[in-house]
């Protein structure tokens, strides 16, 4: 039974949420975008995927905010920047260097800036039938140095 389980785990792992070709973005990361709502400018700082499509972390007055791509227009204007890239790209293949699963290949769900570094969000744990209270986060914020990508 424990390998059937191991084996669930590391397809639902494997199988990208967005199903066989990943969608493309809306808006690029650093890209500038008009608030619709707001009326306002903000720049990307952050991708990730939610439910059934991207959501997209921006940067306006001082503040992070979340939104649909139906929410933002991108102007195709990137913001200079001194950051280097993000080391590792949406739906890439990458190891948890700390995960003490059978199973530790993971997808890169999410690139978010956050304190001039870039943070990678990964599945950390496949969803449970019934969700305890104090369940962990199974959508983490994950560094660079925690990573290793998987070639294949």
């Amino acid at each position: 039974m424990s390998c059937a389980i191991i084996t669930l785990e590391k397809c639902w792992y494997l199988s990208p949420p967005w199903s066989q070709q990943m969608p493309s973005l809306e808006v690029n990361l650093s890209e500038k975008v008009y608030l619709t709502d707001s009326g306002t400018f903000g720049y990307c700082c952050g991708v990730l995927w939610q439910d059934t499509g991207w959501v997209y972390a921006v940067n306006c007055e001082r503040s992070i905010t979340y939104f649909t791509k139906h929410e933002i227009i991108g102007t195709g204007q990137l913001q200079s920047t001194y950051l280097r890239k993000p080391a590792f790209v949406l739906g890439e293949r990458v190891m948890l260097r700390f995960d003490s699963h059978a199973t530790k290949q993971r997808l890169i769900l999410g690139i978010v800036l956050v304190n001039n570094a870039w943070f990678y969000v990964v599945e950390l744990m496949s969803p449970a039938l019934v969700r305890p209270l104090a369940a962990p986060v199974r959508f983490p914020l994950v560094g660079e140095t925690d990573l290793i990508r998987v070639c294949m």
